[in-house]
Formats: structure tokens, sequence, C-alpha cells
């Protein structure tokens, strides 16, 4: 793989250029690229490509118009951006660094076909709200919070035709383990494997990665010919032993401004 030219696409055609997905619209403002969603979808800044003397300006600027929004809000930030101390820049305007991940991507073609789950364990896909249900059950017990929201923007999703997403969960007994979501990003080379996560007890037994080569070959079969994910670091040494490689971090900044504006 040409780490460099496969960066270059997708810094084109997930950030720069990212198209709307359902309920989403994208804002163009100078250098920065942002997408308003839904109630339950992510809203945030995707792209910049800043100037140092313009770049406080630009931060203000976003700040601004997700305080009018009413609603939370993500830089997203990652580790080429510039200008080089943008990172510094959104501290100092507000903003807060939630954890680092790491952007991972893999061709598909050279990934392992789907793989045989752990004895005792059956993958299920996701194709309507009792399976939404367990999905959400899974996120809220490994991630922690609520993750409902994810539920409706999935059940959303599988109503598209052709559907912007598709999931999985692992049953084992009657009891769900394991979930995880590839979302398909329209008109682009990339897949995005999201929400992988697995129950402590279930962890180390091939569930993960089983369910990884699901949803590559749901991505496979759908002609995208890239699969990107955001990994933690639990779940980075995993996808790397599985093939995927390392191409930058990135972090994801909030602002508080939503919250005044929501009071008003």
């Amino acid at each position: 793989m040409d780490i460099r030219a496969v960066l270059s696409t997708f810094d084109d055609q997930m950030r720069r250029n990212v198209r709307p997905g359902p309920g989403e619209k994208v804002e163009r403002n100078g250098q920065v690229v942002r997408i308003i969603a839904s109630a339950d979808g992510w809203s945030g800044v995707v792209w910049s490509d800043l100037a140092d003397d313009g770049a406080d300006t630009a931060i203000a600027g976003q700040i601004n118009r997700f305080t009018d929004l009413g609603q939370p809000w993500e830089w997203k930030l990652y580790s080429y951006d510039r200008p080089l101390d943008l990172a510094d820049r959104l501290e100092a305007a507000g903003l807060t660094a939630g954890p680092a991940e790491t952007v991972l991507v893999a061709e598909i073609a050279d990934l392992a076909p789907q793989q045989s789950p752990t004895a005792g364990v059956k993958l299920v896909p996701v194709v309507d709200s009792a399976g939404v249900d367990a999905l959400v059950q899974v996120h809220d017990e490994v991630f922690g919070g609520d993750s409902s929201g994810i539920g409706r923007t999935v059940l959303a999703g599988l109503a598209e035709r052709p559907s912007s997403v598709e999931a999985v969960v692992a049953m084992a007994g009657g009891r769900a383990v394991s979930a995880g979501r590839v979302e398909f990003c329209d008109s682009t080379d990339f897949a995005s494997l999201c929400g992988g996560g697995t129950l402590p007890a279930w962890r180390g037994r091939g569930v993960f990665r089983s369910l990884v080569a699901y949803r590559a070959d749901l991505a496979r079969a759908r002609g995208f010919r890239y699969l990107q994910v955001d990994a933690t670091p639990e779940s980075r040494p995993i996808l790397k032993r599985l093939g995927f490689v390392e191409f930058a971090a990135t972090t994801p900044y909030t602002h508080p401004g939503y919250l005044r504006a929501a009071a008003r």
C-alpha cells in the first residue's frame, strides 16, 4: 500500500469533500468543512487547512456557528493538520481534548475472508429494532453512557436504499456479547468500521476478529477498496495484526458553548 497516496485519497474523499449522510448537511466556511447532523448524529469540523494568521479567527467562527445551533460538536483534529500548533490554539479557545485514537486503513483485498467465530458464538446481522436493541446493550456495557442515539442512527441507516450502514451482533447462549457496524461512504473508496466492542468476559477469544472479517466481507461485496477505522489503544494492536496500517492520530476537541445556547 502506498501510504502517502492512500492518505491523500482519504483526506480528499472523507474530509475535504465529505458527503452528507442521512440527516446531515455539509457546510464549507473558507478552509473549514463542517458537518451539521440531526440530534442523534455527529456534528463537527471534519477538515481544515488554516494559515497561522487566520487560524484563530476561523476557530472563533466555528464556535459561534455551533453555539448558535445549540448542539454538541467536535473539532476532529488530525495529526497532520495545519497550522502545527492547531491543538494549542483550540485549547486556548476553550476546547477540550478527548482521548486520541489512531487512524488505521486496510486494503480489503488483502484481508482474510470471513472467519468462523468462536465455538458457541453466532454472528447475527442487525436487521430490525430487536437487533439494534442488542447492539445498543453491548455498546452501553462496553463503552458506558447511553448509546440509544447510535441505535436510532443505525435504524435510520438500515432504512436507506441502499442502506448506508450494516451492523452485526455476536450472540452466545442467547446473550449479545459483541457488536459493531460498518458505514458505507457513498462515492468513495472507503467503508468505515465503527463501534466494535466486546464484553470483557469474551475478549481474547477471537470474537472481535470475526466481527472485523464479517464487516470486511460486507464492504467487499459493495465494491469498496479500503476499510478505515479510528482505533482505540485496545483495538489497535488486534487490527494491525489483521493487516491494518497506521496512518495518523486523530483527537476530538469539544466545546461547552452549546450548553449555554441550550439554556437560553
